[in-house]
This record gives C-alpha cells, structure tokens and sequence, in this order.
C-alpha cells in the first residue's frame, strides 16, 4: 500500500497549531489508554507515531503515560523528522526518560513485522485519517490487529466548521470543502475526508477490536488570529479548488472574516474527534 499523493505539510502551520491541538485532544481517552496499558517488564514502552510531522503527539501524550519510553516517529518528511528529534520531553508521567527513533517512509506502507519486532504497544497518529482512501484505512486497521497493540488517532474532522457570527456564504465554501476532502484520487480512489473517524470505528469492530471516541474541537477566535487567518486562508483555497465559481466571492468573504477577527468577534469550532482502539476491553462507544 502506498500514498504517494499525501501532500507535505509546512513545519511553521504545525507549530501554528500546535496549542490549539494540545488543548483539543481527549485526556479522557489518555486516561483509558492508561488503565489498560500492561507496561513490559524492564522494558520501555514502545509507541509509534505514523506520520509524525514535528512531533506534537509525542510532546503532548509521553508526559501523560508512564515510562520509560521509546518512541518510533515516522513521516514521508526527513525535515520535519528532524524538527521532531530535536524536541523529545525530558520525563514521563512518572519521571521515566524518553528515547525516540525517526524513520523515513510511507504512513500507509506500515510492515506488522517491524511494529512486533519493536514490541509496539501503542500505534498513533494525527489529522491523518481524512487522507486515507477506505482500502489504506482498512489495511492500517489490520495491522494494528496483528500485531494486538492499541491504536490512538486524534484529531480527525467529523463535521462542517462553524463560524460565528454566521454568513449566508459559509453553507457553500463548507459543502466546497467537504467534497474536496472527498475527492478520487488516481492510483488510490476517493478520499475518506469526514467520513474517516465512523470507518475507522466501524473496522476496528469489524476486526475484533474495542473503540471509544471523544470530541475534540478546535475552538479558535481572536486569541490565535495567525492560526484563524491561515485556517481561512486553507479552507477557502480548497473550496475554491473544488467548486472554482467560488472565487467570485472569496475575496469579500475573506476580507470581511479578517476584518471580523480584527475586531475580536469572529469565533470558529472546528469539530474534530479521537478514537482510541483497544486489542481487549469490556466495552466500547464510538
């Protein structure tokens, strides 16, 4: 399985939004993962991070699990790799080290014999599942089922955005927006987008694994102009790409949202929800 159409992703929108993604992923389903962990005896844990970026997952999740800790960063991007090595947290939850590898690679090409010769405990990853066409989910899926770790992805979009206060124009640039999260993609097929976090739960059922979710919204406004202006700037170039009569009005519309932000009323939700998947467990809610 390969994805050679992922897009790269710019190392300063990763630190852009970084404080808006620490604040909007689920400790609830930390907690969880917590109480389930079977730490190896005189071992680490070992977690891995599928599509890595600059490593916000491991800055905002090693500190909350117990150590000590190894983890497996892996991206397409030796730069961003690179950013990611560079910021490793000094302790765990309880004042375990942390070590940390980097490789080079496809997300999707994901070998279960390289995870269980690790001994993988945890797989993660974030705002990643919208990229993933159903077949890729399906076989990130099995893998983790194979090798019987726990799987934590965050930080999935599951609605439409909400912008407040409200302008007739948002219903058009969200519906732009969406399909173009689900557009097909020669060589791969058509994109999850939004509909990624019910796929995910749906397999990790279908395959014998346990999956809870939780909310986790961005809520943006005047406190993050830059992180605001340059998630307009993305929403509307893609709506724009998937529905180019769009462009007639995006000018106006984005000056006027910029000039709203100015003022400090604008406020954006921006649904997203975790899914944490358990090899064993009582019970599930997803």
């Amino acid at each position: 399985m390969s994805t050679p159409d992922l897009p790269s992703v710019d190392p300063e929108w990763l630190a852009l939004r970084a404080d808006a993604d620490a604040a909007a992923r689920s400790a609830e389903l930390v907690h969880r993962l917590v109480a389930e962990l079977d730490p190896p005896a005189n071992h680490p844990l070992v977690i891995w991070d599928l599509g890595c970026g600059t490593g916000a997952l491991m800055r905002w999740l090693a500190p909350l699990l117990p150590g000590p800790q190894h983890w497996v960063l892996c991206d397409r991007d030796a730069t961003l790799l690179r950013h990611a090595a560079a910021c490793v947290p000094t302790v765990t939850a309880d004042g375990g080290t942390v070590t940390v590898e980097t490789r080079v690679g496809d997300v999707a090409a994901l070998d279960p014999r390289d995870l269980r010769s690790s001994g993988a405990v945890l797989v993660g990853a974030s705002a990643l599942l919208d990229l993933l066409t159903a077949t890729e989910l399906r076989q990130l899926v099995t893998v983790v089922r194979s090798v019987g770790c726990a799987a934590l992805f965050a930080l999935s979009v599951v609605r439409r955005p909400e912008l407040d206060p409200a302008d007739e124009r948002d219903a058009a640039f969200a519906s732009a927006f969406a399909a173009h999260q689900q557009r097909s993609v020669p060589g791969r097929g058509t994109l999850l987008g939004a509909a990624a976090p019910q796929a995910l739960c749906t397999e990790f059922r279908r395959q014998g694994m346990v999956p809870y979710s939780a909310a986790s919204p961005w809520r943006i406004g005047a406190g993050q102009p830059q992180l605001v202006t340059q998630w307009l700037l993305g929403w509307i170039e893609a709506g724009c790409a998937w529905r180019p009569a769009l462009e007639q009005s995006a000018t106006d519309y984005l000056a006027r949202r910029r000039q709203e932000l100015a003022r400090g009323t604008l406020r954006v939700t921006v649904p997203h929800i975790d899914v944490l998947a358990l090899p064993r467990s009582a019970e599930g809610r997803c």
